[in-house]
């Protein structure tokens, strides 16, 4: 196993006059993690050496103007979903980000939901509603959970995911006794490592889709 620490870089754009939807933030980086797996191209070494790990950690900064334009000229993919666009970069040492993305801030990512998202369609990724996350910690914890049920998935399914353009959506469980159920089914459920804002351990989202197992599984750990 790879010692070494690896990390997923993804940079959402946030624009002061124009900011996305918070769910919208959530989807796009989700559907952009799901873009990097089931496609990788010339980063398939750095996602082997990540995955390696046995960790799944990622961190997500904030751009806007000329920041924004910096990182999309460095090597990665762009997803635009509705009123957000993010990138995911391929996967670099703890310790060894690219300097135009080092340099972009963590916080700053208070974003909300201005109007009712769509009607959600699966699969659906359900955020703890007893946890209180920055858009940025969710927009991670969004893409563990799509990345376990990406894992939890067979050939076909993924094709059919894949024909859909690998599109999830992402909400709040109405009831931690909703969400709490949803965990004890045996559905992909992320456990946070703690490294930032919320207690180490806390389940913060569960993966819920129709060809998804009901059995009983081991949760992951994300930062």
């Amino acid at each position: 196993m790879n010692s070494e620490l690896y990390v997923l870089p993804l940079v959402v754009r946030i624009e002061r006059a124009t900011p996305p939807e918070r769910t919208d933030a959530l989807e796009a980086a989700a559907t952009a993690v799901l873009s990097l797996l089931d496609d990788p191209g010339e980063w398939a070494a750095e996602l082997h050496s990540w995955q390696s790990t046995g960790k799944i950690r990622k961190v997500v900064r904030r751009a806007r103007g000329a920041e924004w334009r910096r990182a999309v000229v460095l090597p990665g993919r762009t997803v635009e979903h509705r009123t957000a666009e993010v990138r995911v970069h391929p996967p670099v040492p703890l310790d060894g980000w690219p300097r135009d993305l080092a340099r972009l801030q963590v916080g700053g990512t208070e974003l909300s939901d201005t109007a009712d998202p769509p009607p959600a369609e699966p699969p659906v990724l359900w955020a703890n509603p007893g946890l209180a996350m920055s858009a940025g910690k969710a927009m991670a914890q969004a893409g563990h959970a799509a990345q376990l049920a990406w894992w939890a998935s067979d050939a076909a399914e993924r094709e059919a995911w894949r024909a859909r353009g690998l599109a999830v959506s992402v909400r709040t469980a109405a009831s931690q006794g909703d969400f709490d159920a949803m965990a004890a089914t045996g559905l992909p459920v992320v456990r946070d490592a703690g490294f930032t804002e919320i207690e180490p351990g806390s389940c913060t989202f569960v993966a819920d889709a129709p060809w998804l197992c009901r059995e009983p599984r081991s949760a992951v750990r994300g930062g």
